[in-house]
C-alpha cells in the first residue's frame, strides 16, 4: 500500500489518498473523508505520530492553515538541524505508510 492509494471518497466523489490530506491546506478530515469509519481509521494513523513528527508535517505540508515551510524553515524554528527534521519527515511517513499496510 502507498500513501497514494486511495482512502476515500471526497464529497463530489472524487478518490482522495492519504498524500491529500497531507497536503491539503487544512487537516479538515470531515470534508475529504464523510465516511465515520473513515474518519476513524484516518485519524487513527495520524494519532499513532508523536507530537514532534504532526507538527513537522504539518508545518512541511501546510497543515491546518499554517504555512508550507522548507526543512531549513521548520529546523530554525524548531532549534533542531535541517537533517534531523528530514529525518522526522521521512519516519512519519513511514509510520502512515506502514499503519495504512496493516488496516
Amino acid at each position: 500500500m502507498s500513501i497514494y492509494d486511495p482512502i476515500g471518497m471526497d464529497s463530489q466523489g472524487n478518490e482522495v489518498s492519504l498524500v491529500d490530506v497531507l497536503s491539503s491546506n487544512e487537516m479538515d478530515i470531515s470534508i475529504l473523508v464523510e465516511n465515520e469509519s473513515e474518519q476513524a481509521a484516518l485519524l487513527k494513523l495520524v494519532n499513532q505520530l508523536t507530537k514532534r513528527e504532526k507538527l513537522v508535517l504539518q508545518l512541511r505540508y501546510g497543515l491546518m492553515n499554517c504555512p508550507r515551510q522548507t526543512q531549513r524553515e521548520i529546523a530554525k524554528t524548531l532549534d533542531i538541524s535541517r537533517s534531523y527534521v528530514s529525518r522526522i519527515e521521512k519516519k512519519a511517513l513511514q509510520k502512515l505508510m506502514e499503519a495504512m499496510v496493516k488496516t
